[in-house]
């Protein structure tokens, strides 16, 4: 028998505390990218805004900042799939990469390459 406490909704997080490490509308601009490793081969799926911790913003339940993803192809056997399984070390050896300066170069391109990137940066500012 089930307690009455296993069909009750589970309380959700507010993430209020990490708001500001959101960014949705350049999640949504990553998904509209082939996969960052597309040459290399073997992409599987959708793509996925792959979150990378350079700076070590994560903390404890939350997510990386928005700002250090990039887009991987996210289906089975796909290259974010195989980075979950081996690991970001392995997987930026692998593929002989840096995560830090390919975060870095998607945001800024996004920030200061599109319309809607200027637009979220100057809203930041004025909300400051």
């Amino acid at each position: 028998m089930l307690r009455r406490s296993a069909l009750k909704p589970r309380k959700q997080n507010s993430h209020r505390a990490d708001a500001w490490k959101r960014c949705d509308p350049f999640l949504k601009w990553l998904r509209g990218r082939p996969c960052y490793l597309a040459d290399k081969g073997g992409c599987a799926g959708d793509i996925v805004a792959a979150h990378f911790d350079p700076w070590g913003d994560k903390g404890t339940s939350t997510k990386v900042s928005d700002q250090a993803a990039f887009p991987l192809c996210g289906g089975h056997g796909g290259h974010h799939a195989e980075q979950h399984s081996i690991g970001w070390d392995s997987f930026q050896k692998k593929y002989d990469f840096d995560g830090r300066d390919v975060v870095t170069a998607y945001w800024l391109a996004w920030l200061e390459g599109t319309q809607m990137g200027r637009d979220w940066a100057r809203k930041q500012e004025e909300a400051a």
